[in-house]
């Protein structure tokens, strides 16, 4: 076979080019025959995804949707990388939380995963959790000159970073060696506990860890701005950023007003975001933040490369779920991917049964190896800045990053991050915000996997060791901003279904009365059966198939107290109103329909049909209803 020469014609040379318009028009036939076309809407705009901060995902992007120039990894803006290797040297830090509040059993599991992959160790001090005076014991064995240490000790954190300090003199750690962060952080303490008395003296005390930090041990810093207590609490991507750029100028302003320059205190600080399974939009989050914080270091006269921001990035709590825990695994490896793909310096993997608890060897070892697996096996740190170029990426980059310089900008208007915190600004608009989602998260519109969408009643209930509580945070507290979870809604319907189990012997059960054949009723009978079993609602379809004469004997036999119709339109049409009055004339207590009823409404209504369930619907206020009627506490 002779190989002809390269012309160096691009191969598609005899194919016209495809125009922008021709698209369009095309999609909107696509639309048009399926039906879901809207009149005088353009196809972009129907098939857009809108996200929060007012952010809508289009469907095709190309070079005409290009954003702001990102520059080069390892310079300004700092949008590709902090620095021009990004990770592809030695890949990311690898940091493992222990929360342990025995300090033994903190050394064994910190020993164990510095051996298996890890490569430094955050450790929560103080509340509940390892008292400051374990921490000697707690590092035990650990080379101090190799793993970089971080604290995490709220109000305790001069004390326990003291205590570091002086573990590295007694351990003869050259200075020089030591690595990590003390974890001074007094406005996200003030965010977790809504506390504000004392703030003056704490960032007294993390000035005086900065300046103690440059003179004398340049591989530690002394302060990290954790935008964790922000996420949790609810907020979008721009409002955890924007409040992170707040608390980061503010520690600028405390810096430096105690002595030290611009450089040195930007040099003392670390900044914790969090990553989640939505992985273009953490990809887009830590690449705006990289850029945004060079922006503020740049109107804030440092030099041009003092703007680098340290990121580590923290696979979401939000996000984890109680219920099918394992799913989890797969949540917390696409955040990680994202994490690595925005180029965070450093990534926590939390542990799959982080939710429930202190995890136990094996999550710990899964949340580890999730790194390993990625770094050594698909080689993901290699590269730098993988998604930079991508039209859609760098757009939403750019999107994200006006967004949150709008909210930052509104916060510096209130008077600062403090300020804000203390007027209640930053709480109230966290908590529109996390109702807007929660509203998307009751009516599925945002799926829960193994919660809200295919739950798995029969699972065995993962237990662990109650998790100890931060310190400075009391127990019902309540000062501070709360603490949600996605699973929250649904989570307090499984309990109320759990409950009942352990009273009565079993769940509560509704009867799917399907008619006609299986391809008339598979699909809305699926649909029902994954609605009511999200409220920890056991279903019964036995026999597959029902009518009016056979409905009422069938129901009986279920033991439910509930009934739902499942079946195609047309079958609707001619068997929905005998079978519901038979239904109601077998005692049950509400009957539904699954799918819109369309014309036929008041008919069915009048039948005895109560209620009408359909994609797109409010679950949870439904599903609650339905626990109320059947008496589940």
């Amino acid at each position: 076979m002779t190989v002809p020469p390269d012309h160096g014609l691009p191969l598609a040379d005899e194919f016209p080019d495809a125009s922008r318009e021709q698209w369009q028009r095309l999609v909107e036939g696509v639309l048009t025959k399926a039906g879901t076309a809207v009149p005088g809407t353009p196809a972009e705009e129907t098939l857009s995804t809108t996200l929060q901060d007012g952010i809508a995902t289009r469907p095709l992007y190309t070079a005409q949707d290009s954003a702001a120039e990102p520059g080069y990894p390892g310079f300004p803006p700092f949008t590709r990388a902090g620095r021009p290797e990004g990770t592809a040297r030695a890949g990311w830090d690898v940091r493992q939380r222990h929360a342990l509040p025995d300090a033994k059993r903190t050394n064994e599991a910190a020993l164990a995963d510095l051996e298996n992959g890890v490569t430094s160790l955050w450790l929560l001090v103080g509340g509940s959790g390892l008292p400051v005076a374990g921490i000697p014991a707690a590092l035990e064995g650990v080379y101090l000159d190799l793993a970089p240490i971080v604290l995490d000790a709220g109000p305790d954190f001069d004390a326990a970073a003291r205590a570091l300090l002086d573990l590295y003199e007694a351990r003869g750690v050259p200075a020089a060696s030591a690595l990590g962060n003390l974890g001074a952080d007094p406005l996200g303490l003030a965010a977790r506990t809504g506390r504000h008395d004392g703030y003056a003296d704490r960032s007294a005390a993390a000035a005086e860890l900065a300046a103690l930090c440059h003179r004398q041990y340049p591989g530690l810093r002394a302060l990290t701005v954790d935008a964790l207590p922000y996420h949790g609490a609810g907020a979008s991507a721009a409002q955890e950023l924007g409040a992170s750029l707040a608390t980061g100028v503010a520690y600028l302003r405390e810096l430096t007003a105690a002595g030290l320059s611009v450089d040195t205190a930007c040099g003392q600080l670390e900044f914790r975001y969090a990553a989640t399974a939505d992985q273009f939009l953490t990809i887009a989050k830590l690449r705006a933040a990289r850029r945004l914080w060079a922006r503020v270091a740049e109107a804030s006269g440092a030099a041009d490369g003092a703007g680098a921001q340290r990121q580590h990035a923290v696979t979401s709590p939000v996000m984890m779920t109680r219920r099918d825990p394992w799913v989890n695994m797969l949540r917390t490896t696409v955040a990680c991917v994202a994490a690595g793909v925005g180029g965070a310096d450093t990534v926590t993997v939390l542990p799959f049964d982080d939710a429930l608890g202190l995890p136990d060897d094996f999550a710990r070892r899964i949340a580890r190896n999730t790194s390993s697996i990625l770094m050594e096996e698909s080689h993901l740190a290699r590269v730098i800045d993988p998604a930079g170029g991508s039209w859609y990426v760098e757009r939403l980059t750019d999107e994200l990053a006006h967004a949150a310089w709008a909210w930052f900008q509104e916060i510096e208007r209130a008077g600062g991050q403090a300020a804000a915190l203390r007027s209640g600004l930053i709480a109230e608009r966290l908590s529109d915000t996390w109702e807007q989602r929660s509203a998307d998260l009751a009516h599925r519109r945002e799926p829960i996997t193994g919660v809200s969408e295919f739950p798995h009643l029969a699972e065995q209930l993962v237990e662990r060791e109650a998790a100890p509580e931060p310190a400075g945070i009391l127990t019902g507290d309540g000062g501070g901003l709360p603490t949600v979870r996605r699973d929250d809604a649904f989570e307090a319907l499984r309990a109320r279904s759990d409950a009942h189990l352990a009273a009565t012997g079993s769940r509560p059960r509704a009867f799917l009365a399907a008619l006609g054949p299986a391809a008339a009723h598979t699909g809305r009978a699926s649909f029902a059966a994954n609605l009511f079993q999200a409220g920890g609602i056991e279903t019964v379809q036995d026999p597959v198939t029902v009518d009016a004469a056979t409905a009422a004997e069938a129901f009986a036999r279920s033991g439910a107290t509930v009934a739902c119709l499942c079946s195609s339109d047309k079958l609707y049409a001619e068997q929905a109103a005998d079978t519901a009055a038979a239904l109601v004339s077998a005692g049950a207590q509400r009957v539904f329909l699954a799918g819109r009823p369309g014309e036929q409404r008041e008919t069915y209504l009048r039948a005895g049909v109560d209620e009408f369930v359909f994609a797109g619907g409010d679950a949870v206020a439904v599903l609650a209803s339905v626990l109320d009627r059947m008496g589940v506490a």
